[in-house]
């Protein structure tokens, strides 16, 4: 992901610097080779509106295009331009639909709520609601635990007679060693979705993330320039049941 569209400049010093250490983490690892579908079997993306107008129907033909996640909204009041059409087209075209939510940390949880329900159709046949934890391209307030835990549960507070499945956290390495790590019981129970583009995630046992972001620059037929690539975990059965077998090319 890590293309929000809001940012200040207060605690940019702070915010540079945990950018800047992402990533030299990031690319210290290269070479990377991306996980196959043989180990990995539901592949898939997630978009905003920086990848523009998406031919859904052809993406729909890629067997690595299982499920997509779709930006919608971010903080109080942005609503992403495209969301509608995306959300539409990409369930014409039968691929698993997902909506996330870019949680910024200067905005009150339950404003952020509001905006989701005002702008993602509940529906029990898609993902559930991802919600997208990170510094690069956040506002400049570095919350505490308690903090960012108080706020994520009045979010799910709020939505969760809408949206009653547990969230998919989306994090970098970074916010889950500082915030999730021996935290869990401060925070929602979710499913894990971390991206790690340099090498499979750090907690090597997939029982402990449901989806793996290992590519931000992926390309495919049917979109124009880079997009982000993703795997779910081979053993993960929340999420599995929503998808039904596409042959193989």
């Amino acid at each position: 992901m890590r293309k929000p569209v809001k940012a200040t400049i207060i605690g940019a010093a702070i915010l540079a610097a945990a950018s800047a250490a992402f990533l030299t983490y990031e690319t210290a690892m290269a070479p990377f080779h991306p996980p196959s579908r043989e180990d990995y079997p539901i592949q898939g993306i997630d978009v905003s509106h920086h990848q523009g107008d998406i031919d859904w129907s052809r993406l729909a033909a890629l067997p690595n295009v299982r499920f997509a996640i779709m930006k919608a909204t971010e903080g109080g009041d942005f609503r992403d331009r495209k969301f509608a059409e995306n959300w539409r087209r990409a369930g014409e075209a039968g691929i698993v639909r997902g909506a996330y939510h870019f949680f910024t940390f200067c905005r009150p949880g339950r404003d952020q709520a509001e905006n989701v329900l005002a702008t993602v159709p509940p529906d029990r046949a898609t993902l559930p609601l991802a919600v997208d934890i990170e510094f690069h391209g956040n506002c400049g307030k570095v919350p505490t635990v308690d903090e960012l835990a108080d706020e994520l549960n009045a979010f799910m507070d709020t939505i969760r007679g809408t949206f009653p499945d547990k969230p998919i956290f989306y994090v970098t390495q970074e916010i889950y060693d500082r915030y999730l790590k021996g935290n869990e019981n401060h925070f929602p129970k979710h499913h894990l979705w971390l991206r790690s583009i340099a090498r499979e995630p750090q907690q090597q046992d997939c029982g402990r993330w449901s989806i793996w972001q290992f590519a931000d620059n992926g390309t495919l037929e049917g979109i124009q320039g880079p997009v982000d690539l993703n795997a779910l975990c081979p053993t993960e059965t929340g999420l599995s049941g929503l998808f039904s077998e596409k042959p193989e090319d």
